[in-house]
């Protein structure tokens, strides 16, 4: 009697191999003396040749489509040439010998013609030639200028070559690019049923240019013909159209929070200037000009002493612009100043001077052209969030380092001595004079460290504005109006203000202008002060 195990063993391994035959194969084999044989005929052959080449290419292993490019460059090249038993491959036009296109073995050119490609066979050339780019290239520089080739004519490209080309990507801007690629080339196919998938694709990753994609095929007539294209085609667009909307008032936001940020750090120092000495300091945009130029400074020392150490620079910078700037304040308020207090028309006056001093003086010493900083890794780029809205790391930065200035400033008003001797003078000048404090020393350490906060936002501006003589001027009105809504003397006030008038800015922007959302915003502050003069926060005072 037959083994039970072995009797079952045997009907396993039976339809094993029954199965072997009843599979069939994924692809058909490449006919690689077919297909030199077509690129070696007249022009109908050649591009009967090609055109199946590329319906193929979603299949072919990789040494096929590796032989294929071979063939093809040397057709476009003119290194190609085909005696009566097959076809030859040339190192160089008019070589006398070649390399046979199936065995490799080196033969004589003997009586060979050179096959010659019109415009049409050219242009299939080309684009199978960028399929074997996409495909096999060793790296995204080459593969990407496949992808640019078959752009170009991707109706005559099968959507399994992209899709094999975007699943084998591994450069994540290239994927998405074939991606997109894919997605365009399927909401053009006949098939209703693909076109439907595509229009879901598509909705599924919205952006700018997926509303335009979509909202283009509306005048396609299958909208109109055919009632299930039109409502995943209505579907889809709603679904993207109010994601847009989203991502747009996210990046209103973001710009808004990142411009109210760079306010705040260029206006803190001037509330304090203005509050505790009642000085109109027009030179306080300078001021932020210096902290560049100081940033500036410490790059090109990273740049000559460590250069493997280049990317610290910004961090580095911090400290050094704020003394800088700080000790340029002191100065200043040691030299002018002093002399002009309770005098607010002549300290204005004195201020003016001082920042078209300074403008010059880097104009001479520097020069007039902006500076060219090196970006490091964490200010340069960003993440794509939602939609078109896009998280670019150099304003958050910018928003960070305001919320640590912000921090950094309350600890030192209110847990240092410099703190409690600013507010003692603020609130009353001559009190604080009786009670021992020395206002003039106070004054000047003030002065300095409002001088200092502007020379942070100098800092914070090199990754995102253009530095230059002139950058100051264009943050002074805006840094006044900031202070003034908020309350003069007020931290707090001042922030709120920022976000405020920085928010309006980027609102009002896109609509009238930028010179008429500064009209406007500062518009709507004189209306307000008219309503409360002393502004959002007032700050208490003993009289």
């Amino acid at each position: 009697m037959a083994d039970p195990k072995r009797s079952l063993l045997r009907a396993v391994l039976a339809l094993c191999w029954l199965g072997l035959w009843a599979v069939p194969s994924s692809a058909a084999a490449f006919d690689r003396a077919a297909f030199a044989q077509d690129l070696c005929g007249d022009g109908a052959a050649q591009v009967r040749g090609v055109e199946g080449f590329v319906k193929a290419g979603g299949v072919l292993p990789a040494h096929d489509l590796a032989y294929a490019g071979r063939l093809l460059g040397a057709l476009a090249e003119r290194r190609l040439t085909c005696p009566a038993d097959g076809a030859l491959l040339l190192d160089r036009p008019g070589a006398p010998e070649g390399h046979d296109a199936l065995t490799g073995a080196v033969r004589p050119v003997a009586e060979a013609r050179a096959p010659v490609l019109g415009l049409r066979q050219r242009a299939a050339v080309e684009t199978a030639r960028g399929v074997v780019a996409l495909l096999t290239g060793p790296d995204p520089a080459t593969r990407g200028a496949g992808l640019s080739v078959v752009e170009r004519r991707v109706a005559s490209v099968p959507a399994a070559v992209l899709d094999r080309a975007r699943d084998a990507e591994t450069d994540a801007g290239l994927k998405a690019t074939i991606a997109g690629l894919t997605q365009a080339a399927a909401l053009s196919s006949p098939d209703p049923a693909r076109r439907r998938a595509a229009i879901a694709a598509v909705a599924a990753s919205p952006s700018g240019a997926a509303e335009a994609r979509l909202t283009a095929l509306k005048s396609d007539p299958a909208y109109t013909a055919d009632p299930a294209f039109r409502a995943a085609l209505d579907a889809g667009l709603s679904r993207v159209t109010r994601a847009v909307a989203i991502g747009d008032g996210l990046a209103v936001l973001y710009n808004g929070l990142s411009f109210a940020s760079i306010l705040f750090m260029a206006a803190a120092g001037l509330a304090i200037i203005f509050g505790l000495m009642g000085v109109i300091n027009l030179a306080q945009g300078e001021f932020i000009m210096l902290g560049a130029y100081a940033t500036y400074g410490v790059q090109e020392a990273f740049r000559r002493l460590a250069p493997d150490l280049l990317d610290l620079y910004l961090v580095a910078a911090i400290p050094v612009a704020f003394l800088a700037v700080a000790l340029v304040g002191i100065v200043v308020e040691a030299l002018i100043l002093r002399h002009l207090y309770r005098r607010p028309l002549m300290s204005l006056l004195a201020t003016w001077a001082v920042s078209l001093f300074l403008v010059n003086l880097v104009r001479v010493t520097v020069g007039t052209q902006n500076l060219q900083f090196i970006m490091p890794a964490y200010v340069s780029g960003g993440v794509p969030l939602y939609a078109d809205f896009v998280v670019t790391w150099n304003r958050l930065f910018a928003i960070g380092f305001a919320a640590a200035t912000v921090v950094l400033t309350l600890l030192i008003l209110r847990r240092t001595p410099l703190g409690l001797d600013i507010r003692a003078v603020t609130q009353n000048r001559d009190m604080a004079a009786c009670l021992g404090l020395p206002t003039r020393r106070v004054d000047r350490l003030a002065f300095g460290l409002g001088s200092g906060l502007a020379g942070l936002a100098g800092v914070a501006l090199c990754p995102i504005y253009s530095v230059n003589p002139g950058m100051g001027s264009g943050f002074i009105v805006d840094s006044f109006m900031v202070v003034v809504l908020g309350g003069v003397g007020s931290l707090l006030g001042t922030l709120v203000a920022a976000l405020g008038v920085g928010g309006a800015n980027v609102l009002i922007e896109p609509i009238s202008g930028a010179v008429a959302a500064k009209v406007i915003v500062l518009v709507g502050i004189i209306l307000f002060l008219q309503r409360r003069p002393e502004g959002l926060f007032a700050v208490r005072r003993r009289r």
